[in-house]
């Protein structure tokens, strides 16, 4: 039977995440080139990150637009709902990671949060505290909970340049709106922090990572 490694495997995503993959793209590719723009979209969107979307109305029209509406709907749904606060938080959780990185992209298709935070100890070794604030991530019980501890992640994997996949964590934030969805991206962070493979390609791999595309993302 063939196998497919952690290092290999990329979730196919949902259309929350298709849609704010699109978009990080967009800002991303933007922002590498120094445009004015997305240099300043990005720096309000930072306002954001770790805050629900009720709490900063300032950005109404920054995170959602007619795209998101066109696939979601405008009826007063719980679904609707929480799917704008998973682009919300997605997307403001990327502005933080992008923040002063001008030679490469924070957003990276693939890379889920689990490995990430593994990528941050050393090799073959585990820190600790960074373990139990890994773990406050997936059990926070509410959604505002969560996005407070993820901004602390965030800013960790910027401090190491180590990327995420923004449209794959929309896709989770969305999901764990109920309790099963919760338990489920549970589950599925830490069988990638578990899964990751601390020596060898995986890290090569970022080391001899090559000049961004034109949207900023690895093909």
């Amino acid at each position: 039977m063939t196998t497919t490694s952690p290092a290999e495997f990329v979730p196919k995503l949902r259309d929350i995440g298709e849609l704010v993959d699109e978009r990080v793209r967009q800002l991303q590719g933007g922002y590498l080139k120094d445009l004015s723009e997305a240099v300043a979209t990005l720096a309000r969107l930072r306002r954001g990150a770790g805050k629900p979307i009720d709490a900063v109305p300032e950005l109404v029209g920054l995170t959602l637009d007619h795209r998101f509406y066109e696939r979601f709907g405008i009826d007063d749904d719980p679904r609707t709902g929480a799917a704008e606060a998973a682009v919300h938080g997605a997307l403001t959780l990327y502005a933080l990671h992008q923040q002063s990185k001008r030679d490469r992209g924070m957003h990276k298709r693939g890379r889920d949060l689990g490995g990430a935070v593994r990528r941050l100890m050393p090799s073959g070794d585990i820190d600790e505290p960074l373990r139990r604030r890994f773990v406050q991530v997936g059990s926070a019980t509410d959604p505002a909970t969560r996005l407070d501890r993820l901004r602390g992640i965030v800013k960790l994997l910027r401090a190491q340049d180590i990327p995420l996949d923004y449209g794959l964590l929309a896709d989770q934030l969305y999901e764990a709106r109920t309790p099963a969805g919760a338990a489920r991206v549970r589950r599925l962070w830490g069988r990638g922090f578990q899964a990751h493979r601390p020596q060898g390609a995986a890290e090569a791999n970022d080391a001899a990572d090559g000049p961004e595309t034109e949207t900023g993302v690895e093909d």
